[in-house]
C-alpha cells in the first residue's frame, strides 16, 4: 500500500496534515505549533519527495520511512525537519490505526486508559493571587489535583517578569493548594547559582517538579542543579537530536525526560527517547503545552511508554489568552475528576472540523 497524496491545512499557529493511501485510505496529523506555515512548506520541499510513492503497509516501513527521511536530507538535522516530519508520520500512523481498527497506543504496544492530568499554566502576566484564585476554581471545577505554575521569566538571565513574584508565587502556591502536586517551569531563565537557590525555595515548600531552571542549550547548567536539588529537575522539550537526548539520559542531566512529540519528530522518535530515559530509570512527562492534536498524540505516548510519568500535560488556558487552539478537532479532551479518558477507537480517535480545514492555508503535494 503506497502513499500517494500529502495535503496540509495550515494557519501560522497550526499544520494539519491528511495523508491518502492508493486504496483512498486517509489519516490525520499534526506539524508541529508555531510558524507551522513554515513547518508544512518544508513538508512540500524537502519530506513529500522522500514520501511519495513508499509503501506504508505497515508499522515497520512507516518507522523507517521516517529514519530514512532524516537520512536524505542530513545536512537539515534542525528543529523545522522535525517539526514538519512529525505532521506525516503522525498522519500516517492515523491511516495505520483505522486500517487495524486500533486506537495509536495499541498499534504502539500500549492500550487506552484515563490518565492524570496536571494543569498546565501557560502565564506570567498574572500575580500570585490571582494565579491561586484561578487554581482553585478549576480544582473545583474539573478535579484537578496537580497544578504547574511559571517563575522567573523566560530565557530571563537571572530576571523576574517582575522583582519578587517567583519568591511569592511559590509559598502562594502551596498555602491555596494544600494537598495538590505542584509543579514549577522556569522557562531557561536561570544560571546555575540563581537555579540552585530558587530550587532551595521549591523545596522547602513541597514543590515536586522543577522544570527547565536553566538555558536548554547548557544541559551541563541544568545537570549541575539537578545534582544539587532533591527536588526533581525536569527537561527536554525543546531538544530534538537524537545523539543530544543520548547524553542528557546516560549523564543523567535531568531527573525527568519531557520530549515533545511535535518538535522531536514525532511519535517513534519520542519513544526513543523513552527508551533512553527507561534505561536510565528516568519517568517520562511529555510536553504538551496546548490543546491541538500534540495533546492527543502525548495522550497515546504516555499509554505506550512503560515508564509513563504519572500525569499528562493539559492546557488551561481559554480562549481569550490561546484562541488558536480551539475548534481544530473533535471530540476535545475533556477533565473530569483530574484525569482524561484516552479515546478506543482506531486511530487517534478524532476528526478535524471542515469549517477549520475551510479557514486554513491549502497545498498539496502528490
Amino acid at each position: 500500500m503506497k502513499l500517494v497524496r500529502i495535503e496540509t491545512f495550515c494557519t501560522e499557529k497550526v499544520g494539519i496534515v491528511r495523508a491518502t493511501a492508493e486504496d483512498g485510505a486517509t489519516g490525520w496529523g499534526q506539524v508541529s505549533p508555531y510558524n507551522a506555515d513554515i513547518s508544512a512548506a518544508v513538508l512540500h520541499r524537502q519530506v513529500a519527495k522522500h514520501s511519495i510513492g513508499k509503501d506504508i503497509s505497515s508499522l515497520a516501513n512507516v518507522k523507517d520511512l521516517t529514519e530514512t527521511i532524516f537520512e536524505r536530507e542530513h545536512k537539515f538535522p534542525g528543529s523545522y525537519m522535525c517539526r514538519a516530519v512529525c505532521g506525516l508520520e503522525t498522519a500516517l500512523l492515523d491511516i495505520a490505526g483505522k486500517r487495524e481498527q486500533k486506537p495509536v497506543c495499541e498499534l504502539l504496544g500500549g492500550s487506552p486508559r484515563s490518565l492524570r492530568v496536571y494543569a498546565s499554566s501557560m502565564r506570567r502576566d498574572i500575580s500570585p493571587k490571582d494565579e491561586a484564585k484561578r487554581f482553585l476554581q478549576l480544582q473545583n471545577e474539573f478535579g484537578f489535583d496537580a497544578f504547574k505554575f511559571r517563575i522567573g521569566k523566560e530565557c530571563g538571565r537571572d530576571q523576574d517578569e517582575w522583582p519578587g513574584r517567583t519568591e511569592e508565587i511559590i509559598p502562594a502556591m502551596r498555602n491555596a493548594l494544600k494537598d495538590a502536586t505542584l509543579l514549577a517551569d522556569a522557562n531557561s531563565c536561570y544560571s546555575p547559582p540563581r537555579a540552585i537557590e530558587v530550587g532551595r525555595i521549591l523545596e522547602d515548600n513541597g514543590i515536586a517538579h522543577y522544570e527547565e531552571p536553566c538555558p536548554y542549550w547548557r544541559p551541563e547548567w541544568t545537570k549541575k542543579t539537578a545534582d544539587a536539588l532533591s527536588v526533581d529537575v525536569a527537561g527536554g522539550e525543546q531538544d530534538n537530536n537524537l545523539a543530544l537526548w543520548r547524553y542528557l539520559t546516560e549523564a543523567r542531566a535531568m531527573d525527568i525526560a519531557q520530549p515533545d512529540v511535535c518538535y522531536v519528530g514525532g511519535m517513534f522518535r519520542a519513544m526513543q527517547v523513552g527508551e533512553m530515559a527507561k534505561r536510565a530509570q528516568m519517568p517520562l512527562t511529555p510536553h504538551a503545552a496546548n490543546l491541538s492534536m500534540v495533546t492527543i498524540f502525548t495522550m497515546h505516548l504516555l499509554c505506550a511508554s512503560p515508564n509513563a510519568g504519572p500525569y499528562l500535560e493539559f492546557s488551561i488556558e481559554d480562549e481569550s489568552y490561546y484562541p488558536w487552539q480551539y475548534g481544530i478537532y473533535d471530540p476535545m479532551p475533556f477533565a473530569r475528576d483530574g484525569k482524561v479518558a484516552v479515546s478506543d477507537s482506531p486511530g487517534w480517535g478524532v476528526s478535524v472540523r471542515k469549517e477549520w480545514l475551510h479557514r486554513a492555508q491549502y497545498q498539496k503535494s502528490e
